[in-house]
């Protein structure tokens, strides 16, 4: 096992494997938006962890950290985003859209886009940050059914959440620390996160992925390299035809030829 790779044991729900794999199970899921919302969430069928989508064959696949469904349609997809990719506004906004683009009735359910994050990405110091449309001038919502929600494991406004969203978002960032839940839907989850770890086939499937993203870097590289010999080759073919050609009008010039 290379020295720079995680043990199974050593991932946070921040990681995005471990995430995926947490979130497949739907009570884990349902506890999770349930503490986010501040309501009950019931979903239909089971979570899709890494959910394939295109907007048109000739466009790369979106790959969307889990999606589901509940009772009323609604529509949910939840991230863990570990790094500051500097575009998590607009990409939550392409979300929205490409999951738009795949419903029978375009924007006639609710859309809720949720990161979870361990930093701060609008710098007040909040735990959330909840978005929907509102117009400028009067301040009237939109009502179009949609809300995207930021989250920041290293927010500082705890009276203004509750004691059980501050405990999962801490949970999320320090899944390897011995903590205490002190509601039942926390414990479940923990639970949850517990059997996980301890899966064998779930470790197996850990390594696979791992070996791959290695040999993908590797073929990767060894294609740069490739390149780079190719592009060089042409290069020398060039410089090669140059010196000739410079050397013919040498020679054509001075009537030697």
């Amino acid at each position: 096992m290379s020295k720079n790779k995680k043990s199974l044991q050593d991932l946070t729900l921040l990681d995005r494997f471990l995430f995926a794999e947490v979130m497949e199970d739907p009570k884990t899921f349902e506890n999770i938006l349930s503490i986010i919302l501040g309501e009950d969430i019931s979903i239909k069928g089971r979570p899709q962890s890494e959910h394939e989508n295109r907007t048109s064959p000739l466009k790369r696949q979106v790959r969307l950290d889990v999606w589901a469904e509940d009772e009323t349609d609604a529509v949910y997809n939840v991230e863990a985003q570990k790094e500051n990719t500097k575009n998590l506004p607009h990409r939550s906004r392409f979300y929205q859209a490409l999951i738009d683009s795949k419903l029978l009735d375009p924007g006639e359910v609710d859309f809720y886009s949720i990161i979870i994050a361990p930093f701060d990405l609008f710098g007040r110091g909040l735990y959330q940050y909840t978005f929907q449309m509102t117009c400028a001038e009067t301040g009237q919502p939109l009502e179009d059914g949609a809300t995207r929600i930021f989250l920041n494991t290293h927010g500082k406004n705890s009276e203004d959440i509750s004691p059980e969203l501050k405990e999962l978002l801490y949970y999320m960032e320090h899944t390897t620390e011995e903590i205490s839940c002190s509601t039942s839907r926390l414990q479940e989850i923990k639970n949850h996160v517990n059997i996980v770890k301890s899966s064998e086939e779930i470790g197996v499937k850990y390594m696979q992925e791992w070996e791959e993203k290695i040999l993908e870097k590797r073929k990767a590289r060894a294609e740069g390299r490739a390149e780079g010999e190719t592009f060089r080759l042409i290069q020398l073919i060039k410089k090669k035809i140059q010196k000739y050609l410079i050397h013919y009008y040498k020679l054509t010039y001075e009537g030697k030829h």
